[in-house]
């Protein structure tokens, strides 16, 4: 999202922080979100620790384009593309079966793994510069109301984090929706 002065804040210090292992907090959707690698077990662990998270909730991962996806969609069955392609980019989170590529942490007690394709530019942006998914989720410790502004994470999160990305919420007053890809059924409205 450009600035006052129209240039578009740089990504690079959240890039290099993320790439370090480290957990960023940055404008989403509807709130404040804490990203990391979705591949990184330090980062995840962070994460989890920082957020005070059961493990076995899992986690979302987010990305700027399908195409970003395809390694965890690889071996889906052709016809369950189709809401996939339909929703994206946009405010529906999937759960889709897990082909083994998603972390323990990712995953947490769960078969599946929460997959979104992100609406939000301001994700998207951070999601191409890092060059692939990233995990989201919302910018509080377990049990608190997440963060709606950037002085709000800082003030929950601070030196816990690698970095806070500039920009604005997109706009949402609710979560995405959570549903199954393999019954379609609605878990979170």
């Amino acid at each position: 999202m450009p600035t006052a002065n129209g240039k578009r804040p740089t990504l690079d210090p959240a890039v290099r922080a993320l790439r370090d292992g480290q957990v960023v907090a940055c404008p989403t959707e509807a709130v404040w979100g804490l990203s990391c690698d979705p591949h990184n077990d330090a980062a995840l662990t962070r994460l989890m620790s920082i957020k005070a998270r059961e493990p076995s909730k899992g986690v979302i991962v987010v990305a700027a384009s399908i195409e970003q996806l395809e390694p965890w969609l690889k071996d889906l069955p052709y016809d369950l593309y189709a809401p996939l392609l339909k929703s994206w980019p946009g405010p529906v989170t999937w759960l889709v079966p897990d082909n083994g590529i998603a972390h323990a942490l990712v995953r947490g007690r769960h078969d599946c793994v929460a997959l979104r394709v992100t609406d939000h530019s301001g994700m998207r942006a951070l999601c191409e510069a890092f060059g692939g998914p990233l995990v989201s989720t919302s910018a509080n410790r377990a049990g608190e109301p997440p963060a709606l502004s950037a002085i709000e994470a800082r003030a929950t999160f601070g030196a816990e984090l690698g970095a806070i990305v500039a920009g604005e919420l997109g706009g949402r007053t609710r979560p995405s929706q959570i549903r199954d890809l393999a019954s379609g059924r609605v878990l979170r409205a």
